[in-house]
């Protein structure tokens, strides 16, 4: 699976934060590797010497996930919450939640697959409480993490 093309991060609403990826790989290929653990530990987060040594999912409506990345210092920043909605293929929706929180209450996440001509875009929308925190979101090095 090839990406294509750059992250682009957008902000539709005042506690929105979209952030689109385009892939070159047919639409059932992304959600395998976004949706089964031991893809998504290969890819999600692991760049610049940084692991992701717990990845737990009972993928489900109402089950849950916790997620643990590693630095290379062994400084963890965990999370975890549930799934609200799964439409196999197309869309899930979950709620999210940091070990230590950075900020106040928890998000819901987004996540939508769409496929064109054998690119597959997945795009996450986060909506956080308030356009506060979606700001102070903002001035994370997000892009490059």
């Amino acid at each position: 699976m090839k990406r294509v093309g750059k992250l682009e991060i957008t902000t539709p609403s005042a506690r929105e934060i979209v952030m689109t990826r385009a892939f070159g790989a047919p639409a059932s290929l992304v959600w395998e590797a976004y949706t089964r653990p031991e893809h998504l530990q290969r890819w999600l987060g692991v760049h610049n010497g940084w692991t992701f040594p717990v990845c737990e999912m009972d993928f489900r409506v109402g089950g849950s996930y916790r997620w643990v990345w590693r630095s290379p210092t062994g400084y963890e920043m965990g999370m975890g919450g549930v799934y609200r909605e799964i439409v196999p293929g197309v869309r899930i929706v979950a709620t999210e939640k940091f070990d230590n929180p950075w900020y106040e209450g928890e998000a819901e996440g987004t996540v939508e697959f769409r496929e064109h001509a054998g690119v597959t875009t997945l795009a996450m929308t986060v909506r956080y409480d308030s356009q506060a925190i979606r700001d102070a979101v903002l001035q994370t090095p997000m892009e490059s993490g």
